[in-house]
């Protein structure tokens, strides 16, 4: 079978937009309120609470809600998110607006971040299960990891500078707009999966279906848990770039700005280069992408100067945008439909939660030592769960 455009694809176009608009407005919504919440208490602890609520406690929540809502039409099921994002935002907007308090914002913003991962489990659910039957998967999820690059890079840019021309309200209340136009659009979908036959099983067991999905299956339990492995140490490295670019380097704010920019360069061209490589199993892919990102992270180690560091930084980019989406593509490859919505969710909560361990070991290294041995034990560390990967997948390579 020659596999179609997923461009073809009657309902991938509108799930394309809905989750680059998810992703847009859930990046622009976080810098929003992270504004929000320092400028009204000028507390770092407090910020990191938000950052706490949005994007970790969500990971322990949104299985079970992916499991309440993967069984349903994806055009009844999605704009009901969405619309809920929608009414949270725009509530969120009057506190900025009318009066600040920080124990609603946190709740809103633990109720966002759990609809805003369902929304990406059960979106990816859906393209699986309309690109699969063409053979359009590969491409299909090339396309959305292009989407991804770029609206990480936007998303935090147009919330600053909303913030900073039109205030934190006005920004909310784009973001509230947002996620309304990709329900509208989600619901007058035709074309998109209808609902699955009823079943008795309740959600509960629906949702150690998932967990027992990933453990009974070799090759999907290999690749969830060396990615939660890999995510502590990806992510090592995220609250010490700041440091490490101005003061290791001497590099300044200019520097830092490229650095991330090198990065975000990189992603780019490993998500190009993913769709440029139909032929070549993703399980290998999986592999060599993570061998690149751990040896970049050597090289920014051992960089003497930010041109150096810079190089470095495009092949993790690279490898990173070639990693993600390969681990991704393999796992829906493993799964049969039923199941697409629920273990996709759990991978998405994964990359949502190991974060945070991340963050607290790199500030720690980077504390007792150096931000240059914050690199070098991330880049160790992702080179061992790539031997582990290799060990664990051959067999199946």
């Amino acid at each position: 079978m020659t596999p179609k455009s997923p461009l073809t694809v009657a309902g991938f176009p509108r799930l394309a937009f809905s989750y680059s608009v998810n992703e847009l407005g859930d990046n622009l919504g976080v810098v929003a309120l992270a504004i929000l919440v320092l400028d009204e208490t000028g507390s770092a602890l407090a910020t990191a609470a938000l950052f706490v609520c949005a994007r970790f406690l969500p990971a322990f929540l949104s299985p079970w809600l992916t499991a309440r809502l993967d069984r349903r039409a994806v055009n009844r099921s999605l704009p009901l998110l969405y619309s809920l994002e929608a009414l949270a935002f725009a509530a969120l907007a009057l506190l900025a607006a009318e009066g600040f308090w920080l124990p609603a914002v946190l709740a809103l913003a633990l109720v966002d971040g759990t609809l805003a991962l369902t929304g990406r489990g059960l979106s990816r659910g859906a393209v699986a299960a309309l690109l699969i039957p063409h053979g359009a998967l590969r491409r299909g999820n090339a396309m959305l990891n292009i989407a991804f690059a770029v609206t990480a890079a936007a998303g935090p840019a147009l919330g600053g500078l909303l913030v900073a021309l039109a205030g934190t309200s006005a920004a909310l209340w784009v973001d509230a707009g947002s996620f309304a136009l990709i329900a509208a659009v989600l619901f007058a979908g035709r074309h998109l999966p209808p609902a699955a036959p009823a079943e008795e099983t309740h959600w509960r067991e629906r949702v150690r279906e998932g967990f027992r999905a990933v453990a009974s299956r070799p090759v999907l339990r290999a690749l969830v848990s060396a990615q939660a492995v890999a995510f502590v140490f990806f992510f090592l490295v995220i609250p010490i770039e700041v440091v490490y670019a101005i003061e290791t380097l001497d590099a300044g704010d200019v520097g830092y700005g490229l650095l991330l920019a090198s990065w975000g360069v990189g992603l780019v061209v490993g998500s190009w280069a993913f769709a440029r490589l139909p032929h070549l199993s993703t399980r290998v892919l999986v592999v060599a992408s993570t061998v690149v990102i751990g040896a970049a992270y050597l090289g920014l180690a051992a960089a003497p100067g930010i041109v150096a560091a810079c190089a470095a930084s495009v092949a993790g980019g690279a490898g990173n945008g070639v990693q993600w989406v390969s681990v991704l593509t393999s796992v829906q490859e493993a799964l049969p439909d039923a199941l697409q919505a629920r273990v996709v969710g759990l991978l998405e909560s994964v990359g949502a939660a190991a974060p945070g361990v991340g963050f607290l070991l790199g500030g720690v290294l980077t504390a007792l030592w150096s931000p240059r041995m914050a690199y070098l034990v991330a880049g160790l560390g992702v080179l061992a769960v790539a031997a582990a990967m290799l060990r664990r997948l051959r067999p199946a390579i």
